[in-house]
């Protein structure tokens, strides 16, 4: 165990006592269960901030890299908040003990796409959790221009979900539309309600929520949803027209898995734009006549940006959303493994937070 140790002025200092090998869960190769482990502490390298992990959430995308990704010891993770222990070379500004949400995408920072704040889109862009060490552990390192302060009124939970919530107040900023315009939103998983919470704080008067789960309906209708379809038992188009007098003219698929991108296609109003979010890895087919002859819009969106990540934590710090009902469960890291292969399978839970 190490004691606290002053370094340079300019640099914060460890604020906790820690071991120096600190427990981790990895991926142990596609298809198989995640294992928890020891690691060796991190150490901050130049521009890079050492922190300590509060809670991190279980993204989609996690699920879907475990099985495609036949690559162990990866540790995953990348929706989370954090506590600052120690900055690297050349960072100053930071003081041990100070709250943060992460921004976990690595880039350049010097490209056009940095300066205009996409840094996703940088030829040198990496992310944590993927291409380098994620937050399903007690410590990690992350660039220091990728850390954003938590106000002292935001929980730690609420610091894990700016960045999720980042990605749906970036798929409506990307998708053109009447401030009041009625929205339909495929899929009630997390982005979905994450939408339905976007959509309707930003002043669609309708926000009709598609899914087969009904617990999964019932969530979105406490985030924002004015109206929910199953679409199993219930003809989407029809009853969209029913509710909000019209046929969608704006869609937000938030499901990804094949089909989703047609049946968009096939319930869209003429002239209707369609923003495809959901994250659909098997190859997938399309009738170009449909959306040809209605002449749709198609949108796909990925990440966010920095001008979206900050419009979330100042929503959440003026109280402007509350996502809290997106949080079903909340585990350590030792029942991250069950928890996480549980939700590769139908589930009524939405963001489950880990505590490490």
């Amino acid at each position: 165990w190490c004691i606290t140790v002053a370094t340079a002025p300019t640099r914060c200092t460890r604020s906790l006592w820690y071991a120096w090998a600190m427990r981790a869960v990895i991926t142990q190769g596609s298809h198989t269960p995640l294992a928890p482990t020891e690691l060796p502490d991190p150490v901050p390298g130049t521009g890079e901030l050492l922190v300590r992990i509060t809670a991190c959430g279980i993204c989609g995308s996690d699920l879907h890299l475990s099985d495609a990704l036949d690559v162990p010891g990866i540790v995953l993770g990348h929706e989370f908040a954090a506590e600052v222990l120690e900055a690297g070379p050349g960072v100053d500004g930071w003081v041990g003990g100070e709250r943060i949400a992460a921004f976990p995408i690595v880039s350049c920072g010097v490209c056009a796409w940095c300066r205009a704040g996409s840094p996703s889109k940088c030829a040198q862009a990496n992310q944590l959790g993927l291409g380098r060490p994620g937050a399903f552990a007690q410590l990690t390192t992350m660039a220091a221009d990728g850390a954003y302060r938590l106000p002292d009124a935001l929980t730690d939970d609420l610091g894990a979900l700016v960045e999720p919530l980042a990605v749906a107040h970036h798929a409506l900023a990307r998708t053109p539309r009447p401030a009041d315009d009625p929205v339909l939103i495929l899929g009630a998983g997390p982005v979905g309600a994450a939408v339905a919470l976007w959509a309707r704080h930003r002043g669609a008067r309708h926000v009709v929520v598609t899914d087969p789960v009904a617990d999964r309906r019932a969530l979105a209708e406490r985030v924002g949803a004015t109206a929910t379809i199953d679409p199993t038992t219930t003809d989407v188009a029809a009853e969209f027209a029913r509710i909000t007098g019209q046929l969608p003219s704006t869609i937000v698929e938030c499901v990804g898995i094949p089909g989703m991108i047609q049946h968009a296609a096939d319930v869209a109003a003429i002239d209707a734009h369609v923003t495809v979010v959901g994250v659909c890895i098997p190859p997938d087919q399309l009738t170009p006549f449909t959306a040809l002859s209605k002449e749709l819009s198609l949108q796909f969106v990925l990440y966010y940006s920095r001008a979206s990540f900050a419009a979330t934590l100042e929503a959440l710090a003026h109280e402007a959303l509350d996502p809290t009902p997106l949080v079903t469960a909340r585990i350590t890291l030792d029942e991250l493994p069950h928890a996480f292969d549980a939700l590769k399978h139908p589930t009524t839970d939405c963001k489950v937070i880990v505590h490490p």
